[in-house]
């Protein structure tokens, strides 16, 4: 069972909150740190092994720095995350740039910066080579379809949108290879937040089969292979986490039977794995603002949806500690909200906590991935701060909760005056 620990105490908390005003997201670098080096600790039989950090789960430079620190490289999507990972010194191979219904001046980016492109589609090898140019070293993501079960998040893989066929990808590789590349890899991702650690070990065996077969047929070597990412934090109190060490055993056990024993090129592994990084170690904090009884009871927060939507989209459940209660009777059962105008902005439907009072700190765990990150303005809500609570101690800000003028920066009030309705 995980016990949802808060790393600082409800007088800190306090004292915290006259600097920066709630809410706020908070992440603990501690955890952080030691959570990268346990998963790569978990895959150092691979000399070769590399983890990519997906930045659409916490898309800050600081956060970022200290992963880099830890060895680890990023998984880009888009633009501005190629952006950011330039700022922090992430650049070359470093940089996996996985992205779908791609323009080419992200592409041009991702080739300027010298990442590794992985491909989402058998015409992108075409669009690229017209676009941008084709780069030495190219990677194609593989959707098994029907082969492989997804999960609730992602969906069955033949509903996705991303990746090649098999067929497609027989083809595809032809193609490249046609054309002079030289350098492979291979990618492929089907589930989201999954917490069977089997899962994990069942696609590095997809993956390395489908090495040995493609290398047979088109007489290719391939440098990696990305069993990308999707690994499960456990955010109920419940949930047991992945085993991070069984998976690498049972991963390293098909290598050597794979590849090794095939006789085949030795083959890095690589990974982007974005929540389980950093997503136990960021923590929402909030204030009890209203207590409302009609129909059943309400404890409004002065966090909303758009601090963290995830319970909203996917009626993911977050843990909730009000600090200073943690040992009180869970006797009061409620709906946790925010002040968003959609009936959906909730954190938590009929939850057990304890009694509140209005001014009570409440955190939010597990909000250290796809948090802050997937906040927007509707309402004209403004986001959040994000800090650090850093090994030593010391709380630094590393993005400013946004303001007013920051909101209306892209409006043309000027223009306004003159504009005749």
């Amino acid at each position: 069972m995980a016990e949802k620990k808060i790393p600082l105490s409800k007088e800190q908390l306090g004292a915290l909150t006259e600097r920066f005003p709630t809410p706020f997201h908070i992440y603990d670098e501690r955890g952080i740190r030691e959570n990268a080096r346990r998963l790569k600790a978990a895959f150092s039989w691979n000399a070769g092994f590399k983890e990519y950090f997906a930045v659409k789960a916490a898309p800050n430079p600081f956060l970022m720095k200290i992963l880099t620190a830890e060895g680890f490289g990023s998984d880009c999507s888009s633009f501005p995350e190629l952006l950011l990972s330039e700022s922090v010194g992430v650049v070359g191979e470093d940089i996996i740039f996985t992205s779908n219904d791609t323009p080419a001046y992200e592409y041009k980016k991702a080739k300027e910066l010298g990442a590794i492109i992985n491909l989402d589609d058998i015409s992108h090898i075409q669009y690229l080579e017209d676009e941008v140019g084709l780069p030495d070293l190219v990677c194609c993501r593989y959707n098994p379809g029907p082969l492989k079960g997804g999960n609730a998040i992602i969906g069955h893989p033949e509903e996705a949108k991303y990746g090649f066929t098999r067929e497609q990808l027989f083809e595809g590789y032809r193609i490249l290879c046609d054309k002079g590349v030289k350098r492979f890899g291979l990618h492929t991702m089907v589930a989201s937040n999954e917490l069977d650690g089997s899962y994990f070990v069942e696609t590095a065996h997809l993956l390395f089969e489908l090495v040995a077969e493609l290398s047979a047929e088109l007489d290719i070597e391939f440098e990696f292979v990305n069993i990308g990412g999707g690994i499960g934090i456990p955010y109920k109190p419940e949930d047991e986490a992945v085993d991070l060490e069984a998976v690498g055993e049972g991963i390293r056990k098909l290598y050597e039977e794979w590849i090794i024993g095939k006789g085949l090129k030795p083959l890095d592994l690589r990974m982007e794995c974005g929540r389980m990084v950093t997503g136990p170690y960021g923590y929402l904090v909030s204030r009890v603002l209203h207590k409302k009884n009609t129909y059943k009871q309400f404890v409004g927060l002065d966090a909303c949806m758009v601090d963290l939507m995830r319970p909203a989209m996917y009626g993911a459940y977050h843990h909730i500690t009000v600090p200073g209660k943690e040992a009180a009777p869970l006797d009061l059962v409620c709906d946790v909200t925010g002040s968003l105008c959609e009936n959906n902005d909730k954190f938590a439907i009929d939850r057990a906590i304890p009694q509140v009072d209005i001014g009570d700190l409440v955190v939010i765990h597990d909000a250290g991935a796809h948090g802050h990150s997937m906040g927007f303005n509707y309402n004209a809500k403004l986001r959040s701060a994000e800090l650090l609570l850093r090994e030593d101690g010391e709380v630094v800000e590393i993005r400013r909760a946004e303001t007013v003028e920051d909101h209306f920066a892209t409006l043309d009030f000027e223009g306004l005056r003159g504009f005749q309705a």
